[in-house]
């Protein structure tokens, strides 16, 4: 199949793709992105296999490239980041990153590990509960028998401990 006859599925679909992925991802600009991606992806895979069925496939294609981000968005959602200093966010290595900067959040690692150790048990369940799990105050309250008040309390505490403790660890030259 010929990229002029992609182009012309493309332009013909643009517009319903787009507002498929809008109500998926709720944000245009996102959106927008995953259409080019969407794109990309199938003009890629035109190189390299026949598609007999084009406009099906543009759509699953752009279905699954949002999926994707959205799972994306939820896992990163889990994890501490808007809880953590940004110094210690841009510690953390990427796939291609140095043998120190892999040192340094191994360190960061270590600290946080000896941190949340100190904290109480009730304290450790609190924090894998809400931040490994992604469960809420009313959530954790009811497991743990508390009001969801002491938990957001609590929850406050341990994240100042943390933070607190990894902002004491200068990073390597």
């Amino acid at each position: 199949m010929t990229t002029s006859k992609l182009d012309a599925v493309f332009i013909a679909q643009r517009t319903p793709l787009l507002r498929t992925l809008i109500r998926m991802v709720k944000n245009p600009s996102v959106a927008e992105d995953l259409v080019q991606e969407t794109y990309l992806r199938v003009a890629t895979t035109l190189r390299e296999r026949r598609v007999d069925h084009l406009e099906p496939f543009l759509f699953q294609t752009g279905r699954n490239l949002a999926l994707d981000h959205l799972r994306h968005m939820r896992m990163k959602s889990r994890t501490l980041v808007e809880d953590l200093p940004g110094a210690v966010i841009e510690a953390i290595p990427d796939a291609a990153s140095s043998t120190e900067d892999g040192l340094y959040a191994g360190q960061l690692l270590e600290r946080l590990g000896t941190t949340l150790s100190r904290l109480t048990d009730r304290q450790q369940r609190m924090f894998i509960l809400s931040r490994l799990h992604g469960l809420g105050h009313g959530e954790i309250a009811e497991r743990l028998k508390v009001s969801p008040s002491t938990v957001q309390k609590e929850l406050k505490l341990i994240m100042a401990i943390c933070v607190e403790s990894l902002s004491r660890l200068e990073p390597t030259p």
